[in-house]
């Protein structure tokens, strides 16, 4: 009897450690659900959508949304917002023409901060839930195996603030890389909050200037002239705010070797 009470004993320990693994192991695909569900939408988004959010949609359209802002302006507002958010969130095609949407509807101003602020929303959706799934082990997997990546991953962690806004004004790291990389090295919520509203604000207001503009393009039966982003009285204030980002980390470089 001594000798079976042993074995139950052991068989409930087991049992236990086994229920807890379980436990672990749905815990884990929990955290990593939110992502993994932006990338299967990103990926449908791009093969279904690809062509329905397009500047052809938004003439076709245009009577209809300026209709509904003028009878519901509020709610006009709160789906718009919504709606960008979704776009940027998970990462589906025509957030250009959004943007451009948000400034044919309300104009540059409040436009852009309609623009801004979805965008921004949506940034922080896909960079909160790479933070829960994956995190710093994914950060560690990136420095072990060094790269560019690994490289900016550590430029980050010593000039976050330089580093965040570069890569938001300076469009050299694709936008959905952008939201992934700062919550793969532990970035504080805030900093990329502020950083991806102010970093992405040059950019949106020339591009929602330009949608504020398409009723004339309309009426030409034009499309919109996107290229006024590299005009140089367009991108030498923006690169100027860049070269302004990154100026700590020169002087940091400059001091190092001074030591």
């Amino acid at each position: 009897m001594p000798t079976m009470t042993y074995k139950n004993k052991d068989k409930g320990k087991d049992e236990g450690e086994g229920d807890e693994g379980i436990a672990q192991s749905k815990s884990g695909l929990a955290q990593k659900l939110p992502i993994l569900v932006i990338l299967a939408v990103a990926a449908a988004g791009a093969f279904f959508l690809r062509d329905q959010i397009s500047f052809a949609a938004l003439a076709e359209n245009r009577e209809a949304l300026i209709a509904f802002r003028d009878a519901n302006y509020g709610l006009a507002v709160l789906a718009f917002v919504a709606a960008y958010t979704a776009i940027v969130g998970f990462s589906l095609p025509g957030a250009t023409i959004a943007t451009l949407t948000g400034g044919f509807l309300f104009g540059t101003f409040p436009g852009v901060f309609f623009n801004v602020t979805g965008a921004t929303l949506g940034a922080i959706a896909i960079f909160m839930a790479a933070r829960s799934g994956f995190g710093a082990r994914f950060a560690a997997k990136i420095e072990g195996k060094g790269g560019a990546v690994a490289k900016l991953q550590a430029g980050l962690r010593e000039n976050e603030w330089s580093v965040l806004f570069l890569m938001r004004l300076v469009p050299a790291v694709p936008f959905f890389l952008a939201n992934l990389i700062p919550a793969f090295v532990g970035t504080r919520l805030s900093r990329f909050a502020i950083s991806t509203f102010l970093g992405i604000l040059p950019g949106a207001l020339v591009f929602t200037s330009v949608g504020a503009g398409l009723g004339e393009v309309f009426a030409r039966g034009e499309t919109p002239d996107l290229s006024i982003i590299f005009a140089p009285h367009v991108l030498g204030p923006i690169l100027g705010l860049a070269a302004l980002s990154a100026l700590p980390i020169i002087l940091k470089l400059l001091r190092k070797k001074a030591d």
